[in-house]
């Protein structure tokens, strides 16, 4: 500007910028001093040595209580000034003069319960962002606040881009100071302090967000209110002080909600250790479901219509961020304690899409039935005592980690004696979508569960080109043991098909797991699913099948005997199916050899008088003179 008195003024090329306030509690960035309404303007800037930043700040206060500023700048910062004022401009408020943001309205209120229609409380595609996260996630603190504004919103041309910005930053930069935190330490509060330590607490995550959201032009208020994080257990009650603060924002004409807090990372409970770990659930979250574990101190904060009371918040199940994040929909029961009927409890999810689960009860893998369904997941748990007890669901999503995404406290007053499960029977159980996704199809059994009156069965499912099955057996009780678990399962290929005979040597509940493995991959054969097997015969008493030996062809098939174990001084008939030898034959005391028949199966009988053990062996080429053994049978005791 020029300023010109008469002819001999001086001319000074300078800009001017005044900045006017109704009270000290309107923007809350202002000197604490309580000034003289009749006091001078006092100098309250200088020159920096280098001469970048050569400007002067004036404040004083008019007669009628109104707060100005004023800041005089070289010309050559017009640019840089000028996007300063353009910003500043957005928070001059109404036509009075009144910068204090808007109290949320009923414009700003989504229906509860959740709709389903997006996590967001505004359309988002995150896409957008990428080039913007990847920026101020790099930005650094080089000296105050005000020039690590100037280098964050670099990249940001919208309202909503620069609130991405700082809370891209935030979460990438802050750390939370659990020692601050428990000792409430209020300079924990300051942004210089924070800037300085990139440390601090609930409060300063708001607080900093606020200020920063201010100086870009951006309405924001920090909002206090109880909340179910660190330390929260299922059930409790909130009373006395709040514990939390967030931030709400106001873009596109409607309030919105925000945690950078729980958007930085996460507190080990068993540790107390911070560990940033980035959440994208608490940026911009529908109030419907922040509401879950965020009350504020006042309702309209909520962002809600109907609101919610303190008693429904206590009451309400809490589904974690992961619950959301890992594709989740609804889950049932919809509160968090259950009561067992007649020593059960079942626990069922929806999903958005096929989905991974697995259970904790007391941390462990035990005592229930989960299995997977298209979208979701059904679990029967069992308690196997009575009394309180802690249950975790986990889900795998579109990640190779399983996260927990829901938590219940079981209550149980009875215990159905007759329900064991074994021990070994892990998750899930039955064939499902992931089966199929592995290669195994068209199961003859869908259902997790299969009783057996005689203590036999027969499963079978369809197989895809270059996929191996394994089978093992498990039980609690009896004889099976590490090296027979896969004795008292006999394997047969037909086709495309694969037959699994069972053979139970006791009545009682057995795991039957199912492993597959690509043939020409390395590496070991993979868990898929297993079915529980159970029977309440008694008389139940089976040997183990005879045990193959690498030799044995997947399209092999044997007829007779089934047994592993052979009667003493008997002849004993032999069947099998064979394919690619030249020569079989039996070999116990002496040799018998097998003929081949019409129907293609090798056939013929042997004694095992004076023996213990009889082997099938075959001759590949018939110009070789090399058997190989392929199945081998005990002989009973004389």
């Amino acid at each position: 500007m020029a300023l010109k008195k008469d002819s001999n003024a001086v001319s000074i090329d300078m800009l001017l910028i005044v900045h006017s306030e109704k009270g000290r509690a309107a923007q809350g960035t202002l000197s604490d001093r309580q000034a003289d309404p009749g006091a001078l303007p006092q100098l309250r800037g200088g020159g920096v040595a280098n001469g970048i930043r050569n400007w002067q700040k004036l404040e004083g206060n008019c007669l009628d209580g109104t707060q100005l500023t004023v800041e005089v700048h070289p010309r050559d910062a017009m640019p840089q000034m000028l996007k300063k004022f353009s910003l500043a401009k957005r928070l001059q408020g109404d036509k009075n003069g009144n910068t204090r943001p808007r109290q949320p309205g009923g414009k700003d209120a989504h229906a509860y319960p959740w709709d389903r229609s997006s996590l967001k409380s505004m359309p988002l595609d995150l896409r957008q962002f990428e080039k913007l996260d990847a920026y101020a996630s790099q930005v650094t603190v080089k000296s105050g606040l005000d020039e690590l504004m100037d280098d964050l919103l670099q990249e940001a041309h919208s309202d909503l881009e620069r609130v991405r910005a700082i809370w891209i930053w935030i979460c990438h930069h802050i750390e939370y100071d659990i020692e601050a935190a428990q000792e409430k330490d209020r300079q924990a509060f300051k942004p210089s302090n924070i800037l300085r330590t990139q440390k601090t607490n609930c409060d300063g995550y708001a607080g900093l967000f606020e200020r920063m959201c201010r100086i870009a032009g951006v309405q924001c208020m920090t909002v206090p209110g109880y909340s179910k994080g660190f330390g929260y257990q299922t059930g409790q009650s909130f009373s006395g002080e709040f514990d939390h603060a967030w931030n709400a924002v106001y873009l596109e004409g409607r309030w919105h909600l925000l945690d950078s807090t729980w958007g930085s990372g996460l507190v080990d409970t068993s540790t107390s250790k911070f560990t940033f770990l980035y959440n994208e659930f608490y940026f911009l979250t529908h109030p419907a479901l922040f509401i879950e574990d965020h009350f504020p101190d006042n309702k309209n904060w909520q962002l809600l219509k109907p609101p919610q009371s303190l008693r429904q918040f206590e009451n309400n199940m809490y589904h974690k961020s992961e619950f959301y994040n890992k594709g989740m929909l609804s889950a049932h029961p919809e509160t968090p304690m259950i009561r067992t009927v007649n020593g059960k409890a079942t626990i069922t999810m929806e999903s958005c899409a096929p989905t991974l689960f697995m259970f904790m009860l007391n941390g462990k893998q035990e005592h229930g039935l989960l299995s997977l369904q298209k979208n979701g997941m059904k679990l029967d748990i069992y308690p196997p005592t009575m009394g309180t007890h802690k249950l975790q669901i986990f889900a795998k999503g579109n990640s190779d980690i399983y996260s927990s995404v829901l938590e219940y406290t079981l209550k149980c007053n009875y215990v159905d004696s007759g329900i064991r499960l074994p021990a070994e029977l892990h998750q899930p159980v039955g064939p499902s979508w992931f089966s199929e996704q592995m290669g195994i199809l068209k199961p003859s059994h869908p259902d997790p569960i299969i009783h057996t009156t005689d203590g036999r069965c027969s499963i079978s499912f369809g197989v895809e080109e270059g996929i191996s099955i394994l089978a093992s057996l498990h039980g609690d009780d009896g004889p099976i043991t590490e090296e027979t678990q896969r004795r008292y399962i006999f394997q047969l290929h037909r086709e495309k098909r694969v037959e699994l005979k069972v053979q139970l040597p006791h009545a009682g509940k057995f795991a039957l797991k199912i492993f597959v493995k690509k043939r020409q991959e390395p590496g070991n054969y993979v868990f898929v699913f297993n079915y529980l097997l159970c029977c309440s015969n008694t008389k139940v008493n089976w040997p183990m099948f005879p045990e193959s030996f690498g030799n044995w062809g997947q399209d092999n098939e044997l007829l007779e005997p089934l047994s592993g174990v052979l009667p003493a001084n008997r002849n004993v008939p032999f069947k099998l199916k064979l394919h690619g030898v030249a020569k079989a034959l039996v070999k116990g005391q002496d040799t018998w050899p097998l003929t081949l028949n019409g129907e293609g199966y090798w056939e013929g009988s042997c004694s095992t008088a004076g023996c213990q053990e009889v082997y099938v062996m075959v001759l590949e080429n018939a110009n070789h003179s090399f058997y190989s053994y392929i199945l081998k049978y005990k002989v009973n005791d004389q």
